[in-house]
């Protein structure tokens, strides 16, 4: 059988570093809205620190991405897999550092924080169901047109690439759990601007954004390896 050989010049892919920044968002996130939700100890400088790195990374990479078409020659659909989720992502986490990097003090010493921050994240929910609703038509893609699949040349996730489905349907099952917590966000929101912490549209939410956070954050981290890998056993 012959080498499998790909110019990866026509190939350029930072997936890696976006799914690691994706992970590590949803993470913070979720454990910056349970901190506010048990009134545990807040540090909003250092949350609006972290969540300003981690736009900064989703923005560049992401904004690269979705407007060098195609940036992948490939792979164009890449360009919309990856690239426009990103963009949303980081677009919406540098207000959010901005937010609790201006209002500190409220946010610290606030008794109803957490009204009056889901009162002011709320107005992103026409986006969030928007990006949320296309997150799950990624899913449906995904397996539908079995995307994902890995070649043979790449480690670990090549063991499956005589079963392109299996890939497809995991990824594709994380795209769609992200949307879905997109898509309810609002109304979780709308329940914390009421002052309802516990409930089971809150729970879910939190469920899903540390579930998924922690897939993407360690498959990103294990494509530094598997990445690696395949460029190297795919070079001319």
């Amino acid at each position: 059988m012959d080498k499998l050989i790909i110019d990866w010049q026509q190939l350029p892919t930072y997936n890696t570093v976006m799914a690691v920044a994706s992970g590590a968002a949803l993470l913070s996130l979720a454990t910056i809205g349970r901190s506010l939700i048990n009134n545990q100890k807040v540090n909003p400088k250092g949350w609006a620190m972290n969540l300003f790195t981690l736009a900064l990374i989703l923005i560049t990479t992401g904004l690269h991405m979705t407007v060098t078409w195609p940036l992948a020659k490939y792979f164009p659909f890449d360009n919309i897999i990856f690239g426009e989720p990103s963009l949303v992502l980081g677009a919406m986490l540098l207000p959010i550092a901005y937010y609790f990097w201006k209002h500190e003090k409220d946010v610290v010493e606030n008794e109803n924080r957490m009204q009056a921050i889901a009162a002011n994240f709320r107005h992103f929910k026409y986006l969030m169901i928007g990006i949320g609703l296309g997150m799950i038509g990624i899913a449906f893609a995904g397996v539908i047109y079995q995307l994902f699949a890995a070649p043979k040349e790449e480690p670990i996730s090549g063991m499956f690439a005589d079963y392109p489905m299996f890939e497809a349907v995991c990824i594709s099952l994380v795209y769609a759990g992200i949307g879905i917590a997109a898509v309810i966000m609002p109304s979780t929101l709308e329940k914390l601007t009421q002052g309802n912490h516990n409930n089971n549209t809150v729970k879910f939410a939190y469920f899903l954004l540390t579930l998924v956070g922690w897939v993407w954050l360690l498959f990103g981290a294990l494509n530094y390896f598997t990445h690696i890998g395949l460029i190297v056993n795919t070079m001319g």
